[in-house]
């Protein structure tokens, strides 16, 4: 009788699917790891100092090693450093090493840049290498993706050493401690280094890799759906006074606070506004939290809470509950002069370590708040 089950199950799947068993053929949207042994795939990628790369750029390097990474992934950043050092430790013995940025910009949601400030748009790449003195080439194939689908990265940073025949002899992980302030227990990428460098097999050709998946294009459906999400979020407004700000300054939780005050009548505050919608939405799920005030009048509440809505500003909103604007200007810093936009980033316990009359470099907070201690760029 359970046979006979069976054959009944297996009979109906036939006609449903027209195979008896499942496919184990890969999804259409996966791209296949390179095969250990495999020729390097060739490529042309624009550089961040403007020159076109391919595999025949590489020709002399006894050794190639690319690397996939990318400036916003955390795990990317705790092994920059690391990079450069291998470039530095075995450039002059024939070594050479190149890498590849393989996400798609708009395929990254907000969210996912909680660990960075910066994305990883062409210009951003630039920014990021001028920063952090990159001494490797460091190539975008973020539009088309033509090079990683060849490749076949399973995450960033992900590493690929090629022989002098250009033939995959490693792919894997660079170490095996992603935090930059710990000590590595196994050195994957060097050790496949120095095999091949004496002309033997190299230990370990394949190894997990860590980090955070790649943005392929064609997975950008839910940047849509976190646009869907973020527009029903409730947005509110409430009053609060001069005693009521100057405990917002005291900062008494143990989060990061950034305060902006603003106005719709302020030019630049409305213009600058979504950029703070923004930085809500990449922080928020850290020690982070964005309030705004509201310097318009108490009567003009309803004209604020219609600009907040628009912005879909679902974080803490106020608006100073009298008109007495001078009052709300000894609340909020004896320092300020009262000019609007104002900014400040507090942290627990009211040290202000940012403060910005006047519009905004959205670059420059971004990297003070992610900077900041309690926040920070790795896991």
């Amino acid at each position: 009788m359970h046979q006979q089950k069976i054959i009944c199950l297996l009979f109906v799947a036939f006609l449903l699917t027209g195979r008896l068993f499942p496919s184990t053929a890969a999804p259409s949207d996966e791209h296949k790891t390179l095969a250990i042994g495999a020729a390097a795939p060739d490529f042309s990628l624009k550089g961040i100092d403007g020159n076109m790369y391919t595999l025949a750029s590489f020709k002399k390097a006894r050794i190639l090693v690319i690397v996939f990474t990318c400036n916003h992934c955390p795990t990317a950043q705790a092994y920059e450093e690391r990079i450069i050092r291998l470039t530095n430790d075995y450039s002059a013995k024939g070594v050479t090493v190149a890498a590849i940025m393989p996400n798609d910009p708009s395929s990254i949601n907000l969210d996912e840049l909680g660990y960075t400030d910066m994305g990883d748009s062409y210009e951003e790449m630039k920014l990021r290498a001028a920063e952090k003195k990159y001494n490797f080439p460091y190539l975008y194939d973020g539009d088309t993706e033509e090079a990683s689908k060849k490749y076949g990265p399973i995450a960033t940073p992900h590493v690929f050493i090629f022989d002098a025949a250009r033939k995959l002899r490693y792919s894997g992980r660079i170490d095996d401690v992603e935090k930059p302030t710990k000590t590595p227990n196994t050195l994957d990428a060097r050790n496949a280094i120095e095999a091949l460098l004496n002309n033997k097999e190299v230990p370990v050709t394949t190894t997990k890799v860590f980090g955070c998946s790649i943005k392929w294009a064609e997975k950008s459906g839910w940047i849509n759906k976190a646009k869907e999400q973020w527009a029903k979020e409730p947005v509110s407004l409430d009053t609060i006074s001069a005693d009521g700000i100057k405990d917002l300054l005291k900062n008494p939780s143990d989060k990061l606070r950034l305060i902006n005050v603003w106005a719709t009548w302020c030019g630049p505050c409305v213009v600058e506004f979504p950029e703070f919608v923004s930085m809500n939405r990449m922080y928020r799920r850290r020690d982070f939290e964005f309030i705004s005030i509201s310097a318009d009048e108490p009567a003009k509440k309803d004209k604020a809470l219609q600009f907040l809505q628009k912005q879909e500003a679902s974080n803490t909103n106020f608006i100073f509950n009298i008109d007495d604007k001078y009052k709300l200007i000894e609340a909020i810093d004896p320092k300020w002069q009262g000019a609007l936009p104002y900014t400040l980033l507090v942290e627990p316990g009211g040290k202000i370590v940012y403060a910005k009359e006047g519009p905004i470099d959205p670059a420059a907070l971004k990297k003070a708040i992610v900077d900041n201690h309690l926040i920070g760029r790795y896991y």
